[in-house]
């Protein structure tokens, strides 16, 4: 009965992307669309199958380096949204629980947030080169915001009678701040981790193409200037791809970091 239920809501999510897949290879194939400006999904196919196992050298140059160029651009996803992480979680528990630093750090949060990350693209590769520094530093500063308003949100929305009641037990501060304010802010912390994650992957893919020259954004790129649509749509589904991944792992993590929300969502009522 349950293998049932999961068939039927798989094949629910299947119906919209395979639909508009279908109309579009009929499209390409009737004329309709242009194929040499939007390629047919099955070439897409063929190109990035290409890339990815190096079994027909359609991919031309990228026949069989998609699993470096993923790897180069994961890489820096991670080390650039681990940093984002750690950091943004210890400022925003400092700025949501102490006033002074509240006021002391949060204008300047404030300054800096609405700048966007691409702005600081010059200035990356000013001070990195190009190479990989450049992207990390961009991959941090597109995680950190979002982690950071959800972790200080997540501090000053913590119930006071749990606090209190930490400290009627005799609680020490950082006792406080361990066992109560974390384990309760870490709803709003990993709902700002998968903001993050997602900016983390857009912010890397637009630093490859201008400050590095390898990874998912760099093939994008130079695809687009020997006029291969076909591996820059290619590219551009490895990047979603790899982003519903890691969407996926915090999920995970959010699951099994939050038992006690489990099947609390409205789906489930119903």
């Amino acid at each position: 009965m349950k293998i049932t239920s999961n068939i039927k809501s798989l094949s629910t999510k299947l119906v919209v992307p395979v639909t508009i897949l279908l109309v579009w290879e009929l499209f390409s194939r009737a004329g309709i669309v242009s194929s040499s400006l939007l390629p047919a999904p099955t070439r897409i196919i063929e190109s990035l199958s290409d890339w990815i196992f190096g079994i027909s050298g359609v991919a031309e140059a990228n026949s069989g380096q998609w699993i470096k160029d993923a790897g180069s651009s994961a890489m820096r996803v991670i080390v650039g949204y681990s940093l984002a992480v750690v950091s943004a979680v210890i400022i925003g528990i400092f700025i949501g629980w102490w006033k002074f630093a509240e006021k002391l750090i949060e204008p300047t949060i404030q300054l800096l947030r609405p700048i966007p990350p691409v702005a600081w693209i010059p200035l990356a590769i000013i001070w990195f080169g190009i190479a990989d520094k450049p992207a990390i530093f961009l991959v941090f500063l597109a995680s950190f915001f979002p982690i950071l308003i959800n972790t200080i949100h997540g501090v000053k929305t913590v119930d006071k009678n749990l606090v209190r009641a930490g400290g009627m037990m005799g609680a020490k501060q950082w006792h406080t701040l361990l066992y109560v304010i974390l384990p309760a802010a870490l709803p709003n912390i990993l709902a700002g981790m998968r903001i993050g994650v997602g900016s983390a992957w857009m912010l890397t893919v637009t630093a490859e193409m201008v400050a590095v020259n390898s990874g998912l954004g760099y093939v994008l790129w130079d695809s687009y200037y020997f006029l291969r649509y076909d591996l820059v749509i290619a590219s551009m589904v490895s990047i979603g791809i790899l982003g519903f991944f890691t969407d996926f792992l915090i999920k995970k993590l959010m699951h099994i970091a939050l038992p006690w929300q489990r099947g609390s969502s409205i789906e489930s009522i119903q």
